[in-house]
């Protein structure tokens, strides 16, 4: 199989885009979702660093850049259909890892319970203190 390929074998979305899943490689802990572009992908895999695509600012977004709260990839994977990548990281920054803008360890701090959505997960950092 051709390696050099390996980016047109994404299926991006009509604006470019793919989705990705950051998982924290030690915890298996699903830290958060974002998007890439075809640079962001290319940086990601070049650097060994979090690169996303900022839908809202229309540019690359190196993870960490405002908040410190980088994530070194170990491992990029890609789904059985070609159209979700897996990023196995660590989250850097903090101890425990932020991944959160809301200065929580994930994205995913909120659990159904009761019809309602309750918080599960501490903010470990206030963001007022994180973001410049």
């Amino acid at each position: 199989m051709d390696k050099s390929n390996w980016l047109d074998q994404v299926k991006w979305d009509a604006a470019g885009l793919v989705p990705v899943i950051a998982q924290e490689a030690h915890s298996g802990d699903v830290l958060m979702f974002a998007w890439m572009n075809r640079e962001a992908l290319a940086k990601t895999a070049e650097l060994k660093r979090a690169v996303y695509f900022s839908r809202s600012r229309s540019k690359l977004w190196f993870k960490g850049e405002e908040s410190g709260h980088v994530q070194t990839v170990h491992d990029i994977r890609l789904d059985c259909d070609n159209d979700v990548v897996l990023l196995k990281v660590t989250q850097l920054g903090h101890e425990p890892g932020i991944a959160c803008h809301t200065g929580r360890h994930s994205c995913f701090f909120q659990s159904l319970a009761d019809a309602g959505w309750v918080s599960t997960e501490p903010v470990l950092k206030d963001p007022e203190h994180i973001y410049k």
